[in-house]
């Protein structure tokens, strides 16, 4: 099959890899672009699989600009909806964990946010079951994972404690100093964006003024999941 008319392989398994992640959960990049490539060639060989080539493979940031472009095509204004409140969320959430000085990363703090993502809040304490324990003073629902992973040779140990809320929150936890190190993005290799809550609230002010100005006015934010089935189902 030529792909040309597709723009290219690389470009069909990019799209391909983005209805992956967004219709069926998955989270890496790595695992859809593989997954996406093994059901395109797959299909095209009959019974047998071709073997692709590491050019044929699209890049981490090839499969964002799908998935975004994707997310937008579906969820429309709703996206943006989803997006206010998950920040003020975050505003929030991070007002009562000021003692460990937390910073929002991940698609909140990017506004690539799509149904399905979480508020990705890092903190930072000398010692994970002190934010364990805090959180568990604050009374909310939660659960604690401990992962291990091996980087540049040496194992490295993580606190993640999630939070059940409107939308999920996760918080992972580092030592005090590594405030002062951002992670490299996966898919164009640049520091993360992370934000204090200062800098959030600034971004609010910025990209969503009338809705933030509501919120700081009454407390308030206008947003339900079930808007657009409604829409689709056409109930008033």
């Amino acid at each position: 099959m030529s792909w040309e008319r597709f723009g290219g392989l690389r470009e069909a398994i990019a799209q391909l890899a983005a209805q992956i992640m967004y219709g069926e959960d998955v989270k890496q990049y790595f695992t859809a672009k593989r997954l996406a490539a093994k059901r395109l060639l797959g299909r095209t060989a009959g019974k047998r699989t071709v073997k692709y080539r590491p050019r044929d493979l699209p890049s981490n940031g090839e499969i964002k600009a799908a998935l975004l472009e994707l997310v937008e095509d579906i969820e429309g204004d709703q996206r943006t909806r989803r997006l206010f409140a998950m920040r003020v969320l975050a505003i929030e959430t991070m007002a009562e964990l000021g003692p460990f000085s937390p910073r929002l990363i991940g698609s909140v703090a990017t506004g690539h946010v799509r149904e399905g993502s979480d508020v990705d809040l890092h903190v930072f304490a000398p010692d994970p079951e002190d934010v364990v324990t805090h959180v568990k003073t604050l009374g909310w629902t939660f659960e604690v994972t401990r992962v291990s992973i091996m980087k540049q040779g040496k194992a490295m140990n993580f606190t993640h404690v999630h939070v059940i809320d409107l939308f999920p929150i996760e918080l992972t936890v580092y030592a005090p100093r590594e405030i002062r190190h951002r992670p490299r993005s996966s898919t164009d290799g640049k520091p993360i964006v992370r934000l204090s809550e200062g800098a959030l609230r600034g971004v609010c002010e910025r990209e969503h003024p009338e809705a933030y100005a509501r919120y700081v006015r009454t407390g308030e934010v206008t947003f339900d999941e079930t808007e657009d089935d409604e829409d689709e189902q056409g109930v008033a």
